[in-house]
């Protein structure tokens, strides 16, 4: 998890969690496993993610649910539905960020 502020096209960058994106590529032969890295970034109005993008007041609630080894996934619920990601590391700075926008 990192927390900054960068200028991006006149947004701010509040914090950004890193999540981690797991798909299977089915070839002739053989089938592999692709794991790449994303971000989602919080601003002061709006959340992205690499797919998609929502307003502050369209995100319902986030949630945490840790494995053993520190990893888990975290829990976007919008009002276009529940969005899960892959985090190495605890949101709990960026989930209490986000709570400190919406008051």
């Amino acid at each position: 998890l990192e927390v900054f502020v960068v200028q991006e096209a006149n947004h701010q960058v509040v914090c950004t969690l890193t999540y981690k994106l797991v798909e299977k590529v089915t070839g002739w032969y053989a089938q592999t496993t692709s794991h790449t890295k994303h971000c989602i970034h919080l601003y002061a109005d709006s959340i992205s993610t690499t797919n998609n993008n929502f307003l502050l007041e369209h995100i319902h609630d986030m949630s945490f649910k840790p494995f053993s080894n520190g990893a888990g996934l975290f829990y976007l619920h919008t009002n276009q539905g529940l969005f899960m990601f892959a985090v190495e590391s605890d949101p709990t700075n960026f989930i209490d960020m986000y709570k400190s926008l919406r008051k």
